[in-house]
């Protein structure tokens, strides 16, 4: 391949390129509701310990001193103004540190946080058109479904939470194009964010806050390579192919499919298949989830004796090992990533939410004594990683044996979710922490985002300062 057709280079033209009158009217309704989707998670994040505690720390950095950090850029929900590293950063970790936010299932990556908190932190910093941010959050979030695709799961394999990696390069794009860089110079910001591009996935452990710091510190390194190659700063030109490039070095010998990388690239939009969750916890589960609510009705409340839940084979040593440590989540983070915690509450409850993963909640003991009555098992129906399929069976003390399997898990394919789902989800989330008359002026704002300004919208969420919060 030759250096004018690499993968850098066929993402770079797309990306300084990009016309939203071209783009397909049905990609930018979806770019909106997710960017919706996004900020309303982030307001939410504001009621949580994880929230207070990574600003406390940000704002610290950017003032050197522990003081008040300086800045332009808007924190989401808060009255703060940080520089566009620092804002970035923050706004990173409040929008993907809910595990609430949309997934692309083949590529099994977060999009919108990979993308976005560069969008919004240096469109704000350039006064830049919502047009021109959804230009650039598009070019991005195209960018990291891509690579996801070409690796076909094969970072979460070796243990690099995918999303970690994938939004240094998607950061960089965009900031890029924000930025005005031409072609060759979009190119070098790809290849200096390859220096940056990490994420391991140790938090599974125990439970750490680190996976929500990822896409932040993505945004931090592709703002910054964008800037570095602005002043002709040099980067490789083949981060993802080359020997000792991103596939080369990250995947331990499993060959990436390159062709995933460029194939359509401007004319076919991947974003445009990317679920929103309609629920907090890993998309992993979703399928599992799904069969567990509509058992709930048939159980009736009947004594449950034993219960199996199937899941794709790839993401068991995700959600569902080692056992004895998914059994018994103790932490709202723990809990998010236990399928036996998740389709006990389910069944349970016929229900999944935010406040199902409080501290009262975590702890109800029979939610807790069901959880360690759920096996978890290779899915034989499964249609990942098209879908998060997953099926339940609970055996009851009455004899019956119920069964209930989920092929298309709600919010993906056919089950999109639509514009007024995602509205009454964002509604839902805002409103935790801020009045539900300012969520609205939030969301019709997003909703006609081309005609609002960067920091007309960032004035918006800067004003929703939170009037509670939780642990």
């Amino acid at each position: 391949m030759s250096t004018s057709d690499t993968p850098a280079r066929r993402i770079a033209r797309m990306a300084a390129g990009i016309d939203l009158a071209e783009v397909p009217a049905a990609v930018v309704h979806r770019a909106k509701l997710h960017v919706l989707d996004a900020l309303g998670l982030g307001l939410a994040s504001n009621a949580q310990d994880y929230g207070r505690r990574s600003l406390e720390g940000v704002v610290a950095l950017s003032a050197g001193d522990g003081g008040a950090g300086g800045g332009q850029c808007s924190v989401i929900g808060r009255p703060e103004r940080l520089g566009v590293r620092d804002a970035a950063l923050i706004n990173g970790i409040l929008i993907h540190g809910l595990d609430f936010d949309d997934t692309h299932l083949a590529s099994i990556i977060h999009p919108t946080a990979t993308s976005l908190p560069a969008a919004l932190a240096l469109g704000e910093s350039l006064g830049a058109s919502g047009a021109e941010l959804l230009a650039a959050f598009l070019a991005g979030a195209e960018t990291s479904i891509r690579i996801g695709l070409a690796v076909d799961g094969g970072f979460h394999h070796v243990g690099y939470h995918a999303t970690g990696v994938v939004s240094h390069f998607a950061s960089a794009v965009t900031a890029g194009r924000l930025l005005g860089l031409d072609e060759d110079e979009i190119v070098a910001a790809q290849g200096i964010a390859g220096s940056t591009a990490s994420g391991i996935q140790v938090f599974l452990e125990e439970g750490a806050w680190t996976k929500r710091f990822h896409p932040g510190w993505g945004a931090v390194a592709g703002i910054t390579a964008a800037h570095l190659a602005r002043h002709r700063f040099k980067g490789p030109s083949r981060p993802y192919e080359g020997r000792f490039g991103l596939f080369d070095t990250h995947l331990h010998g499993a060959e990436a499919k390159l062709a995933a990388l460029t194939d359509g690239l401007g004319t076919q939009w991947h974003f445009g298949e990317t679920a929103l969750k309609p629920y907090p916890v890993c998309h992993f589960i979703h399928g599992c989830a799904d069969a567990a609510i509509a058992l709930h009705g048939e159980i009736a409340g009947a004594e449950i004796m034993a219960v199996k839940a199937y899941l794709p084979q790839p993401t068991l040593h995700i959600v569902a090992e080692p056992a004895e440590a998914k059994e018994s989540a103790a932490t709202e983070y723990e809990a998010k990533f236990s399928a036996q915690f998740v389709v006990a509450a389910c069944l349970l409850k016929g229900r999944f939410g935010l406040p199902d993963l409080l501290p009262e909640a975590l702890a109800e003991a029979r939610v807790q004594a069901l959880a360690k009555r759920v096996t978890c098992l290779e899915d034989p129906e499964t249609a990942f990683p098209t879908f998060f399929s997953g099926g339940v069976e609970a055996t009851l003390a009455d004899g019956r044996v119920l069964r209930r399997h989920v092929r298309v898990n709600s919010g993906a394919g056919e089950r999109a979710m639509t514009t007024a789902a995602v509205a009454d989800k964002f509604l839902a989330s805002a409103s935790l922490v801020i009045p539900e008359a300012r969520a609205e002026r939030i969301r019709d704002a997003v909703l006609a985002l081309e005609e609002v300004p960067v920091r007309e919208l960032m004035g918006l969420l800067r004003e929703a300062t939170p009037s509670s919060s939780r642990t």
